[in-house]
């Protein structure tokens, strides 16, 4: 069928962030041929926005941490969901994967003595985020892609994937357009690795940028993939409020890592006003305490700032509703107050959180030196996604791997802090490693024509239709409509409405009509993107409305406490054979006894 170009590799990656450009490079270090498929240019992958530091467990700054600390931290953390043995992977090789950065060039921050500067960050009992001042996500982009250009991989930036090639039941590539020209192209593959990041953009307030429509999960899914945990959505406790053009960019955690601390209207530091039990014998019981802790005392407990991430966004919200909120709809987070304890604070916070001070002086006009900054939840990161082999990273698609934020497993109910960026690079080698493997032993591959020619159709329909509503308002009433009826805080009444809402909502997307030609058009690449935003919007929905409990990032006010019963399983979401999404609980495996006894003696 004439239309569209044709590339073909060994392994296709679906995505150039962190986890992408690792599978890449290590795919290409075997001698494939690797091709690249990008949303937008690279080197802006939403890897950039990661900003406090890398966790890996090398002991730089506390020698008593170790993967074992870090294993029983990231599964405490995840509220024990978590697939253990990415967790036990993630923890014993994040430190090879540092050092490997290392070797190829990143800067991070030093000790005095010359090694990598660790740093404290919410849930890791200890110092333990490699960092490069608070722009440790850009350092590892800039390192990646310098050493991924030079092994060979062909790059194909600012291409949209529209469906994976199937070839039976393996993965057998994948099929899309060239944003900018409009054309279309097959990339043949013998194994296809996804990298493609997180869901944000089905939320009103968000840190994540505009390729973060859930592309890899409704890819995976369509081709008959499974998913895992969509539930749990993280919302970043610390998003800028004000103005409301930047409403949602991240705040780094590392703030607080660095001495900054939380307080409502009134003054008052609310974070010790609820701790949970999980954490009460490894939290400050007061504000010295917590103050020793940033500033390496080791034997001081964290201060509750830096307690779990679903945790301080609850908390934040509580106050608000309560009405204890900063004048624009947040909480007030402080760093200035450091120079009651730091002479020279102001050039300390400059030298630690640059990108932070620039920040705020740019976008809101506030001095972080002298003034505290306003705050408040952001939809930041997702935990669930394509289920995946712990080992391999493969999908229970053959042939079809995920990695970095796409995959679920790792995180469990809640992500700690700093986890992602090593998940991105641990990952995305097993994940380059294993779609190499499977290339090799699963050599021939035959593209459907058919299926090909469906996929034009459907992309191109939307210049045909003749209804006036463009895909720009769809996009902003899901939005506004998943920020309000599956947020922070849920209730069973109003996720049903949401099911009726999104219902809708397919409907007129269904109808979608898109003016011009295929040329630098917006609004068709908008549209391309609304099938994929609801498909995860739903599937978060009906799995919110499953898990009838409250645990890690979520929380339903009508089942506010944790059930033990639910703590056995992860919810897997699926398709049916007639097409609709079917949501089913699983039984977590059990944990092997050495695994175990690590937990109990790290309690």
């Amino acid at each position: 069928m004439a239309g569209y170009v044709t590339h073909n590799y060994d392994v296709l990656i679906v995505g150039a962030g962190g986890a992408g450009l690792r599978a890449a490079i290590e795919a290409a270090s075997t001698g494939c041929k690797v091709g690249v498929v990008c949303k937008s240019l690279l080197g802006k992958a939403h890897t950039v926005m990661a900003e406090g530091g890398m966790a890996a467990a090398m002991g730089n700054v506390d020698d008593r941490d170790n993967w074992r600390v870090h294993f029983s931290d990231t599964m405490r953390g995840g509220q024990y969901l978590n697939n253990w043995r990415m967790a036990q992977l993630h923890a014993q090789e994040a430190p090879d994967r540092a050092r490997e950065l290392e070797a190829w060039g990143a800067l991070f921050d030093r000790t005095r003595d010359g090694r990598i500067l660790q740093r404290n960050f919410g849930g890791h009992r200890y110092p333990r985020l490699a960092h490069v001042g608070d722009r440790t996500g850009l350092e590892m982009i800039r390192t990646l892609q310098d050493h991924g250009i030079h092994s060979g991989m062909e790059v194909h930036m600012e291409c949209t994937v529209l469906t994976l090639m199937m070839d039976g039941g393996r993965c057998a590539g994948a099929f899309g357009y060239h944003r900018e020209r409009g054309q279309f192209m097959l990339w043949q593959a013998k194994a296809v690795v996804l990298a493609t990041g997180g869901i944000g953009r089905a939320f009103k307030i968000t840190s994540n940028s505009w390729e973060y429509t859930g592309d890899g999960q409704a890819l995976a899914y369509r081709a008959g993939a499974e998913l895992m945990d969509m539930e749990f959505v993280q919302f970043h406790p610390t998003g800028m409020v004000w103005p409301p053009s930047v409403r949602g960019i991240l705040v780094t955690e590392g703030v607080r890592g660095e001495g900054g601390v939380l307080k409502n209207r009134d003054g008052q530091r609310f974070m010790f006003d609820d701790i949970p039990d999980l954490y009460k014998n490894q939290t400050a019981d007061g504000e010295d305490e917590g103050w020793r802790y940033t500033q390496g005392d080791k034997n001081a407990r964290r201060p509750p700032e830096l307690l779990t991430r679903d945790h301080v966004a609850r908390c934040i919200n509580r106050e608000v509703k309560a009405g204890r909120g900063s004048p624009h709809g947040g909480v007030f987070l402080d760093i200035a107050w450091i120079k009651k304890h730091i002479p020279s604070a102001e050039e300390h916070i400059k030298k630690k959180l640059p990108s932070m001070y620039h920040q705020f002086m740019q976008l809101a006009n506030i001095d972080i030196t002298k003034e505290p900054m306003e705050v408040g939840p952001t939809t930041h990161y997702m935990m669930g996604g394509v289920r995946v082999d712990g080992d391999s990273q493969m999908s229970t698609i053959p042939g079809l791997f995920a990695a970095g934020e796409v995959a679920a497993g790792l995180h469990g109910a809640n992500r700690l802090g700093g986890n992602s960026l090593s998940d991105l690079v641990v990952f995305g080698k097993r994940a380059g490693e294993y779609a190499v493997k499977f290339a090799r032993e699963n050599a021939v591959i035959h593209s459907d024509e058919t299926q090909i020619g469906a996929a034009m159709k459907s992309a191109l329909a939307p210049f045909d239709r003749t209804a006036k509503e463009g895909p720009y308002q769809i996009q902003h009433d899901l939005q506004d409509k998943m920020q309000d009826l599956v947020g922070i805080v849920r209730l069973e009444d109003e996720m049903q409405q949401a099911l009726g809402v999104l219902e809708g909502l397919n409907q007129r997307a269904a109808q979608v009509s898109v003016e011009g030609n295929r040329q630098y058009n917006g609004g068709w690449h908008t549209a391309m993107d609304l099938p994929n935003l609801l498909m995860v919007s739903e599937a978060i929905t009906r799995s919110a409305i499953l898990r009838k409990e409250s645990r890690g990032a979520q929380f339903r006010d009508d089942y506010p406490y944790k059930d033990p019963e639910w703590g056995k399983y992860n919810l897997i979401t699926k398709q049916g054979a007639n097409g609709e999404m079917i949501v089913e609980k699983r039984e977590i495996p059990p944990l092997p006894a050495e695994l175990k006894q690590i937990i109990e003696e790290m309690k």
